[in-house]
């Protein structure tokens, strides 16, 4: 068994770091002020949390059609399988299932390319007939041998449903993606099915096909509803249940109203509830208690069209949501002052909400990795017409600076000791505020000419779109606005966001990417693509160099570096608004995608010498819910103590409702 290190609960000193495999670092979250929360805010929490976690299943699907039989299959083999017997090959099978738990299946989290088992294919159809039948995901087989032969070649076979989401240039992106979101169905069927949806639908449209599977059939092509009654149903069905008790414990009526069109939605996959439900969601903003729940990001299709599951439950960091409050009270004057063509602005900034938050639980896409900030929802229309909402996860953030500490990083990689120091002194502060520019106002910025349509980039869209945020945020850092907001400390501090954006986006994220492999990921290509374009544009603003035979960026006009940015913030805004798809390709094939061989090569053999994960993910907290003798709930505890592999076996058996 692969060791566990001890974890000390709340009343002790606390211990981010947890267990360590492959290239992840498991990592724990601390609930800052959650003792001070009232009773009936903490039993609201609870009840979103259990929520958040019935979904678990769904995603797990959703990212691939055999996943849920093999992580049953290697639960029973964990759990059943005599370790004794082949103890070299039972530690390899152990550490696979921890890396098919992190990633919610067989593909990697962040790279979508196909997890490869250590241990032989021969093993595992031994070790399977060496457990009891009636502990295996036996449904639909008649035989042990007949499910080994299904999901073997999938998970042995590297040439078999290799990557989850293909975004390579020149092919058809849909048969040659592994996510569970199409059947038989190939990439321009399913552009046109819904490019027909679109006709005649008018600007407040609902997002076709977020909730859907799309299959081909005996009489064409049809649509499979993710609802109550539906796809994932018993899944669905447990989420309903636990959202229905939230409802009746919630703050305040609009809450209520909030969870009621969200309950309604699931159990009629009615798009145009989820718009009224999302519209609702922005203006419900007394609460201390939020949450996200259901079908949200695209990024797991390769034609950005289908969401994947996810869930969070929050409440507010008061003291750091000052911070965000001030920055959406100006977000008329980003809007106003933002170098794009006017033609792309927005007239009149609506609804521009942000909220600092500590994430109470995490679930389906968000779990185990997560995000460190949200903007929502994603429905261009409902932006434009109705605003935004943001939120930053201080304590998520938290965790990850705390687990950071001293780990040598950034002496290794940061160019000499003034701007180490520079980065340590500015970098956390100016981490946190270019995370709320993105969220807050970035994604909320700018709007689409009429008769756009919001999927007119495709496979390019996701890039596009965080490069747009990300370039607002870049380009506002540097602005005087912030040290009148009081939002920076001097005018220089700006300097460590750019040193260490640019740093990551020509090297440090390449310690992500396997040799000789490109830049998948919607969020690493678009911090490459403005990396690499500023390069390119840069004039000597920013270059890179050597040093004692290692490679640095330098910046030399931080200046011109802000112009830059803008320049090309005003072009990917244009792209967007335009909807020009030719230009986006172009963006993003030239500057997003490859790799230097030679430099990837140099900063994997240097970060292996620091001996850091990577990747880093998180373990949930434990609540339990306190009785006094008459049965009334009296408190809901927090437990941090449950082990990795202890809260995934948990999960499978509490909320595995898919089969």
């Amino acid at each position: 068994m692969l060791k566990k290190m001890k974890i000390m609960k709340e009343t002790d000193t606390f211990i981010y770091t947890d267990e360590r495999f492959a290239d992840l670092q498991m990592l724990r979250y601390k609930l800052p002020q959650f003792e001070k929360l009232s009773l009936q805010q903490k039993i609201y929490i609870y009840y979103l949390s259990q929520a958040t976690l019935c979904g678990r299943d769904i995603t797990i699907d959703q990212f691939g059609k055999y996943n849920l039989r093999i992580r049953k299959t290697l639960e029973t083999l964990y759990t059943e399988f005599k370790a004794s017997a082949d103890e070299e090959n039972f530690e390899k099978l152990a550490l696979y299932l921890k890396r098919v738990w992190f990633s919610n299946g067989i593909y990697h989290h962040y790279a979508n390319d196909k997890i490869q088992p250590d241990f032989s294919e021969a093993f595992f159809r031994s070790a399977v007939k060496q457990v009891p039948i009636d502990k295996l995901p036996m449904a639909g087989y008649s035989s042990v041998d007949e499910l080994c032969d299904e999901i073997c070649p999938v998970m042995f076979n590297p040439e078999i449903l290799p990557k989850r989401v293909n975004k390579a240039d020149g092919v058809d992106l849909v048969k040659t993606s592994a996510c569970n979101y199409y059947e038989g169905v190939s990439q321009q069927e399913a552009e046109n099915f819904y490019n027909e949806k679109k006709v005649d639908a008018g600007d407040n449209s609902p997002s076709w096909g977020l909730n859907t599977k799309l299959v081909k059939g005996e009489n064409g092509l049809e649509e499979r509803v993710w609802s109550e009654n539906g796809e994932y149903g018993e899944a669905i069905r447990h989420i309903i249940y636990w959202l229905e008790q939230a409802k009746n414990v919630a703050e305040n009526s609009q809450q209520q109203l909030v969870i009621d069109l969200l309950i309604r939605y699931y159990r009629t996959g009615d798009l145009h509830l989820f718009d009224e439900y999302s519209i609702e969601w922005l203006k419900e903003q007394d609460g201390n208690v939020d949450f996200i729940n259901g079908f949200i990001e695209v990024y797991g299709d390769p034609l950005g069209i289908k969401a994947s599951w996810e869930g969070i439950v929050e409440y507010k960091d008061l003291d750091a949501t000052r911070r965000t409050r001030l920055i959406s009270d100006n977000a008329q004057w980003f809007e106003d002052h933002s170098p794009v063509d006017q033609r792309f602005k927005k007239a009149v900034v609506r609804g521009v909400t942000a909220n600092v938050v500590c994430a109470a639980m995490l679930g389906g896409d968000e779990y185990p990795s997560t995000a460190i900030g949200i903007n929502l929802p994603n429905a261009d229309w409902i932006r434009a017409q109705h605003g935004s909402k943001s939120v930053t996860i201080s304590n998520i953030t938290d965790a990850y600076n705390k687990a950071a500490k001293n780990n040598g990083f950034k002496e290794e990689f940061v160019i000499d000791a003034e701007t180490l120091n520079m980065v340590s002194l500015y970098g956390d502060i100016c981490d946190d505020l270019h995370t709320d520019l993105h969220e807050c106002l970035g994604h909320g910025s700018g709007q689409l000419l009429p008769g756009v349509s919001p999927d007119a980039l495709k496979a390019y869209g996701n890039t596009i779109e965080e490069a747009r945020a990300d370039l607002f945020g870049l380009y506002y850092m540097a602005d005087d606005k912030l040290l009148e907001l009081g939002l920076l400390p001097d005018n220089e501090a700006f300097h460590s966001q750019y040193y260490t954006y640019m740093m990551n986006g020509l090297m440090t994220q390449l310690t992500r990417i396997e040799q000789g492999k490109d830049i998948e990921e919607a969020h690493m290509r678009n911090r490459a693509l403005i990396a690499h374009w500023v390069l390119d544009h840069g004039k000597g603003a920013v270059e890179l160099v050597k040093h004692e035979g290692k490679t640095y960026v330098r910046i030399n006009d931080y200046g011109q570096l802000r112009h830059l940015f803008g320049e090309l913030l005003a072009e990917v805004q244009r792209i967007k608004s335009e909807g020009d798809f030719n230009a986006a390709r172009n963006l993003v094939e030239n500057y997003a995608v490859k790799v230097d061989k030679t430099l990837h090569a140099e900063v994997l053999e240097r970060f292996a010498k620091l001996d850091i994960a990577p990747y880093k993910g998180f373990i949930n907290p434990v609540y339990k819910l306190v009785y006094n003798s008459q049965g009334d709930i009296v408190d809901v505890e927090v437990d941090y103590s449950e082990a990795y592999d202890a809260q995934m076996l948990r999960y499978s058996s509490e909320f595995g409702f898919l089969v």
